[in-house]
């Protein structure tokens, strides 16, 4: 129990130092402008880059939504680049702050957030629709905005990478954990993304993948914070939803919930499902010709 505490204490201390104790909630401003991109924080590399226009050839543009605790900044070091280098419009944000501490308020709230921020990013960008990339609570707080903040119509994809959709038991498997750890950083998110919690029951009543959205989930059995790992999984008509469990393709790649946003096999299904229509078709991803 100690060993969790300490890892927990280490998290949270690591986005405390990283964002400014004085920073108050990060929300994006409703403006056409672009000076809600300046407001969200450092971005990662490629990303929030008011000039860019989508292409014909990639007419979404992606935003990535990181995970409790984390900034867009280290949460997708690694992918936002890569998504530029394809050609990609790329968009970030960071959100729900409670204090100092990134992506811990309610998710409610947040996911209100992310309904100003795509409303912006579509307004500079021209585009009708943005894909979304998410990372743990990032790939399950979009659903929030897209049951009941009219999102279904904005958002060609949904990519979940370990996304919290149907909550954790605890983390490593120990639930008093979960629930200790958050009431030590007052994470009401954290509180929400319990199993059986009625932010949950409530999101995943009746349809779980609302709207013409294709729904892409990828995780890892590895997973020691979304337990079980099939709990990330969404139910849906298989022609608009895919669930990956990465070692199904890589056996080898023992790659667990955090790392899982660093890791280049991860982003194959993250580009297939952005590359195609529908959502990412496992085998095609994995293929030798892509």
């Amino acid at each position: 129990m100690n060993k969790w505490l300490s890892i927990l204490y280490t998290l949270i201390l690591s986005s405390a130092i990283v964002i400014s104790g004085s920073q108050t909630t990060a929300k994006a401003q409703e403006s056409s402008s672009d000076g809600f991109l300046t407001e969200q924080g450092i971005p990662p590399p490629g990303a929030n880059d008011s000039s860019c226009k989508p292409s014909a050839e990639h007419p979404e543009p992606v935003v990535l939504v990181p995970g409790t605790f984390e900034t867009m900044e280290r949460n997708f070091i690694n992918l936002a680049p890569l998504l530029k280098e394809k050609g990609y419009c790329v968009f970030s944000l960071n959100y729900g702050y409670n204090g100092a501490i990134p992506a811990s308020g309610p998710i409610e709230d947040s996911a209100a957030e992310l309904k100003t921020f795509i409303d912006n990013v579509l307004n500079i960008t021209g585009a009708e629709k943005v894909s979304i990339v998410g990372h743990s609570q990032g790939g399950m707080m979009p659903r929030y905005y897209m049951k009941n903040l009219g999102g279904a119509e904005k958002v060609e994809d949904l990519i979940g990478l370990v996304p919290s959709n149907h909550g954790t038991e605890g983390v490593a498997g120990l639930t008093d954990l979960t629930s200790t750890g958050a009431d030590l950083a007052s994470c009401k998110a954290c509180q929400q993304q319990a199993a059986g919690s009625d932010f949950l029951l409530a999101l995943n009543e009746g349809d779980e993948t609302p709207g013409d959205v294709s729904y892409t989930v990828v995780t890892t059995r590895n997973d020691e914070i979304v337990v079980p790992f099939t709990s990330a999984f969404l139910n849906g008509e298989k022609e608009n939803v895919t669930n990956v469990t990465i070692q199904d393709y890589y056996p080898y790649d023992q790659i667990e919930h955090q790392n899982i946003a660093q890791d280049p096999l991860a982003f194959n299904f993250v580009f297939d499902a952005l590359e195609h229509e529908g959502p990412a078709d496992p085998q095609r991803a994995v293929g030798i010709f892509k």
